[in-house]
């Protein structure tokens, strides 16, 4: 396997990704299993090697420098240096995995002929990091959270100091906009060709939205989420998340390239897990969101046919 890591100006938060994806901390896979990648895209210093000390497996650092402001090339850098025959993408290289996010990924490529493998993301902390500066929460309010959560010790504890990301938003049974932790076979990626390098905003844009909507419309693929997985943003102010630029900005960007408005993909998922304690608050709230969804779909196809009904079978309404 092999997983490629995108970073900028990440000295702060590449260690800890980096010791979320060792060998220490990720169960049921052995070091020689497994490389990752580092691609470094020009960052103002060049990576300390104090950064990269202990991670107890093969690892790679490439640096593109001078780089453009988009990931994207350095995406596709890592990804055709990678060795495996099933290849990870985080494109962002803040995130921190949860323990089983390898092993469950590896274990899910037995359960279809074309799976596209991804886990739910999240942002630590009680916001999504686009509403971080309404709360006051920023990088030291971040460390302080990390270094009483236990998450060192026990990486499934991230899940009780974070909340699902925009992507995820729809809760963990609503279709996602973009994938964050993107496994998929060799021969997958060489289908998709990589991600577009017309992508060219800083931060990529929808460049990560666009990968996952086209690896989703391929012939034949089954989805398969990880469901008690997921990837944890560390707050570092990158481009979107700052709001340098707005969703509109990038869905523009997206439309000029595509021709059409961004839909997420639909295909129906195929749930693969196993839930940890920590995890099952989510996987509630996620759960009464679906519901409140299906019952205001349901209502809104009978009022189109004059009908009205309560739907006490669905759960009625609920705040989330």
């Amino acid at each position: 396997m092999s997983i490629v890591v995108v970073v900028h100006d990440m000295a702060r938060e590449l260690p800890r990704t980096l010791r979320s994806l060792s060998p220490r901390h990720q169960l049921g896979i052995d070091a020689d299993d497994f490389e990752v990648i580092v691609v470094d895209n020009g960052s103002t210093n060049p990576l300390e090697p104090a950064l990269l000390d202990g991670f107890g497996a093969h690892l790679r650092v490439e640096r593109i420098d001078p780089a453009p402001s988009s990931p994207v090339p350095a995406a596709n850098r890592g990804l055709g240096l990678a060795q495996g025959d099933l290849v990870g993408l985080l494109i962002d290289g803040a995130r921190l995995a949860s323990p089983g996010l390898l092993t469950g990924a590896r274990r899910a490529t037995g359960l279809a002929d074309r799976p596209v493998i991804t886990a739910p993301a999240f942002h630590l902390g009680s916001v999504t990091h686009m509403r971080a500066a309404e709360v006051g929460y920023d990088q030291q309010v971040e460390d302080e959270l990390l270094a009483g959560s236990g998450w060192d010790a026990d990486g499934y504890r991230l899940f009780e100091i974070s909340t699902l990301a925009g992507s995820s938003g729809r809760g963990l049974f609503g279709p996602m906009g973009e994938s964050n932790s993107l496994f998929m076979r060799r021969a997958i990626w060489d289908e998709l060709s990589g991600l577009d390098e017309r992508f060219a905003l800083p931060a990529g844009g929808l460049a990560n939205h666009d990968l996952y909507q086209r690896a989703c419309a391929l012939d034949g693929i089954e989805l398969v989420v990880l469901l008690g997985e997921g990837t944890f943003h560390q707050y570092h102010g990158g481009a979107a998340t700052s709001r340098r630029f707005t969703w509109d900005d990038m869905h523009a960007d997206y439309q000029a390239i595509r021709g059409k408005p961004h839909r997420p993909p639909e295909n129906p998922p195929l749930y693969v897990g196993r839930l940890h304690p920590s995890v099952l608050a989510h996987v509630e709230r996620s759960a009464r969101q679906s519901i409140d969804r299906l019952a205001h779909a349901a209502d809104q196809s009978l009022s189109r046919r004059g009908y009205h009904a309560d739907l006490p079978a669905l759960g009625g309404r609920c705040e989330t």
